[in-house]
């Protein structure tokens, strides 16, 4: 299965993701495939079967959301170097969305830029991180807040490598799946609702269904300057708990999940969202085994922490609300007691 990705502005940008047609990648220069310790232990030997290039490299980097930042981008960069890769030569990002996103960085900065291709093995980076080019790494001012649009040539989607993904790891790409339903499609959410997603068929029709969401919406705002904010929706609340656990508690899906159930709680106090809607949502999050009840420490840090976020400016937080299931609202204006009455719901 197939889906173009055709950019309005940029065709230049354009590329494929492909779901189950992995068979052969032919490249004609050099390569080097970026990958972690977990999935190295498990993969390595099957994806190197499938590339074939004038010389083939592999960089390990170590596993884990706290390993994502300028000090591995520097090693990535050091191998490469090391290599000897030059402007011809392309990166294979083989991993979830932590190794995708240093990948992406790396290939952007490389020589002002070089090819890369992903193959992303967890569900939430085949969904939603492997697509649309963002890229970057943390630092201790929050998540994302270095990195650049760059978009991939080419991305494979393997439900293979799905089967060996531990069960937590496969409910937090879960969450990804349901933003995107919650957003933009309320029927595909209602199947959601119950749908038994260790089916191999009901899984790819999930994974191809979010894909095409956020192809269409990349597609037309390449680079977050609109439609595509929507997106983020929960991932406002999501950056601030994992900031505040250090990036080790909780998995970026879990954080999604939380994030999702407070902007549910802001969208009831507005108007936008009916109380049954918001417990339909969390009931769902929860058939996936996913958390939904983060208890903040201090609501005061918890609002500050907000202002990194990469939506807001000129000192407005711009929050991504669901006008209901299936439809939303981009809001820039909502008071700050609002915002925190909202949050005291978590507090308690």
């Amino acid at each position: 299965m197939r889906v173009e990705i055709r950019f309005a502005a940029s065709k230049s940008s354009d590329y494929n993701v492909f779901i189950d047609e992995l068979e052969e990648i032919v490249l004609d220069g050099k390569a080097a495939i970026i990958t972690n310790e977990t999935v190295a232990k498990i993969h390595l030997e099957n994806i190197k079967s499938k590339i074939k290039a004038k010389e083939l490299y592999e960089v390990v980097v170590k596993d884990g959301e706290e390993y994502k930042n300028l000090q591995t981008i520097e090693y990535i960069l050091n191998e490469l170097f090391k290599m000897k890769l030059d402007r011809k030569s392309t990166l294979i990002a083989f991993g979830g969305g932590v190794v995708g996103d240093m990948t992406g960085f790396a290939a952007s900065v490389y020589q002002r830029g070089i090819n890369f291709i992903q193959v992303p093995t967890t569900l939430l980076a085949q969904v939603d991180a492997s697509v649309g080019g963002k890229t970057g790494v943390n630092n201790s001012f929050g998540k994302n807040l270095i990195g650049s649009f760059y978009q991939p040539r080419v991305v494979y989607c393997e439900s293979e490598f799905l089967k060996t993904l531990p069960k937590r790891e496969f409910n937090a790409g879960v969450a990804e799946i349901i933003k995107m339903a919650v957003m933009f499609d309320k029927e595909f959410f209602y199947w959601l609702e119950d749908t038994d997603l260790s089916d191999d068929v009901n899984l790819k029709e999930a994974i191809a269904k979010s894909i095409k969401i956020k192809a269409d919406i990349v597609a037309q705002d390449e680079k977050e300057s609109g439609i595509r904010a929507v997106l983020n929706y929960g991932h406002t609340f999501a950056h601030v708990i994992e900031q505040e656990t250090n990036y080790r508690e909780y998995l970026h899906g879990e954080a999604v999940a939380f994030g999702i159930v407070m902007a549910n709680e802001l969208a009831i106090n507005l108007g936008l969202l009916g109380q049954d809607e918001a417990d339909k949502i969390e009931k769902a999050l929860q058939f996936f085994s996913l958390p939904t009840r983060y208890k903040i420490q201090d609501i005061d840090s918890f609002y500050s922490s907000f202002f990194l976020d990469k939506k807001s400016s000129n000192s407005k937080i711009t929050f991504i609300l669901p006008n209901h299931i299936g439809n939303f609202a981009i809001r820039d204006s909502i008071t700050e007691e609002m915002v925190k009455n909202s949050l005291k719901v978590f507090s308690r």
